[in-house]
């Protein structure tokens, strides 16, 4: 527990106030794409506009799977699931390797951060040059996604720190 002391002190907060805005963007986002599945003339509160809109990106083909899996598998298929879906199981991760203050949940921190920004860049091109929209609740997981690569590039350095002071 001595190692815990050692921790910046706004990291745990930090995480958890970031996982926990992923979270919930990532559920409106989720439930914005259900009801416009269910009713096409449903209209979020995100819809500003025809150029900013976000059920519009939610709904399209790069709204599931990140418009790669459909590629691999069928359309409707099981594993062709939601964004939001995913982002739902990525800031539980965050929140629960968070609680860890080992090597290697550090590490899996750190490595699905990079993969979330690598997602961040990637869906930010399809919404700026392919889909020539502005989605905020897009936008603000791509920026909860870097503070989270940020916060959690310092656990993983600190706790290199405190492992090499004690070992």
């Amino acid at each position: 527990m001595a190692e815990a002391q050692e921790m910046p002190r706004w990291e745990r907060k930090v995480r958890i106030i970031l996982a926990l805005l992923g979270l919930v963007l990532s559920a409106y986002a989720l439930h914005v794409e259900l009801s416009r599945e269910r009713d096409p003339d449903y209209r979020a509160m995100c819809d500003l506009g025809e150029s900013v809109s976000c059920s519009k990106v939610f709904t399209s083909r790069w709204g599931r799977g990140f418009g790669l899996v459909q590629l691999v598998v069928a359309k409707d298929s099981l594993l062709n699931q939601p964004n939001s879906v995913l982002g739902i199981a990525f800031y539980t991760l965050q929140m629960g390797l968070g609680l860890s203050l080992s090597k290697k949940a550090a590490l899996a921190l750190v490595l699905s951060s990079w993969v979330s920004v690598a997602g961040s860049i990637y869906l930010a091109s399809i919404l700026a040059f392919v889909l020539g929209d502005f989605c905020m609740v897009c936008v603000s997981t791509y920026i909860v996604n870097f503070a989270l690569l940020y916060t959690n590039l310092k656990r993983r350095k600190a706790i290199e720190g405190l492992k090499e002071k004690t070992g």
